[in-house]
């Protein structure tokens, strides 16, 4: 299984923010291999950028090293950038990481903001909503 991680939630893991226990537990079955979870390029940059205002530009690059790690980074590309562009959403951030979630197949993008991902074919779920439809599949 492929998932899309969203900015949302890679910043709950590394800040430790509102849903950050069930957000730890897709990283964790992402380090342990049983799903591939990947992280567009585009929002690595706005990872970094969020994360280094809590806990400084040092911490923030080896937080984001560590997490790398695990989460693959999706390449971001010119075509990607034309397709979002012609999608017209409100959020452009959304769906540059929509179309790069197209890419690769995702299976999910997950995201604490599930409502900027209505309009797409690939359903987007919470943290917690992905670890309850996991549990249900590999039942």
């Amino acid at each position: 299984m492929k998932i899309l991680i969203d900015t949302n939630v890679a910043l709950d893991i590394l800040l430790r923010r509102q849903d950050y226990a069930n957000a730890a537990l897709v990283f964790s079955l992402t380090q342990h291999g049983i799903i591939s979870s990947y992280i567009s390029a585009s929002a690595i940059t706005d990872i970094f950028y969020l994360s280094q205002k809590d806990l400084g530009k040092k911490a923030a690059r080896e937080h984001l090293k560590s997490m790398l790690r695990v989460f693959k980074p999706a390449t971001v590309t010119a075509d990607h950038i034309h397709q979002a562009l012609d999608f017209e959403w409100d959020d452009f951030e959304d769906s540059v990481q929509y179309v790069v979630g197209e890419s690769f197949s995702a299976d999910y993008i997950v995201t604490g903001n599930v409502m900027d991902f209505t309009t797409g074919e690939i359903p987007a779920i919470t943290p917690e909503r992905f670890l309850k439809t996991i549990s249900v599949i590999e039942d």
